[in-house]
């Protein structure tokens, strides 16, 4: 049976009516047409799927669209200001970590939570924030100096 959920997503608030086995995956994908978070592998193993619920990043593969109903989420969309994207993203592009790109909105979120918690990470930190986060098409390095020139975005 249906249920009505309400939640905030990326600033706007939405009232939507979701089966209870809806993935948060699908509710952002299917119903209110948010493309960025992919499905990869369905089993919260890939990340490319990463969003923030209420400011943490979690899989939406794994949440039930029905547990997340008074939350606030943020996907990679989320992130751009002023329709200008953000300098996590613009040090993707910069570096050419955004190879096929299918990874990399779950990989730019992860960064940017880590830049948002972390005062001054280093490659260790970014490693951490990158498990997870699988790419089949790089080696993770462009990736991981993606990650480091990111600091210039993100002094505090």
């Amino acid at each position: 049976m249906k249920k009505i959920i309400k939640l905030r997503v990326n600033g706007e608030d939405y009232e939507i009516l979701v089966e209870p086995y809806w993935t948060l995956l699908k509710v952002l994908r299917d119903v209110l047409g948010f493309t960025g978070p992919k499905e990869g592998c369905g089993i919260g193993e890939c990340g490319a799927c990463t969003v923030y619920i209420d400011d943490k990043p979690v899989k939406s593969c794994l949440v039930l669209g029905v547990e997340v109903n008074g939350a606030n989420i943020t996907t990679i969309e989320g992130l751009s200001q002023n329709k200008k994207i953000s300098g996590i993203q613009k040090a993707f592009i910069d570096e050419g970590a955004v190879q096929c790109g299918f990874c990399t909105p779950g990989m730019v979120m992860a960064i940017n939570a880590l830049y948002t918690n972390v005062s001054d990470p280093g490659e260790d930190d970014i490693k951490e924030a990158l498990k997870g986060h699988l790419c089949r098409c790089t080696g993770y390095e462009t990736i991981v100096k993606a990650a480091k020139r990111a600091k210039e975005y993100y002094k505090r």
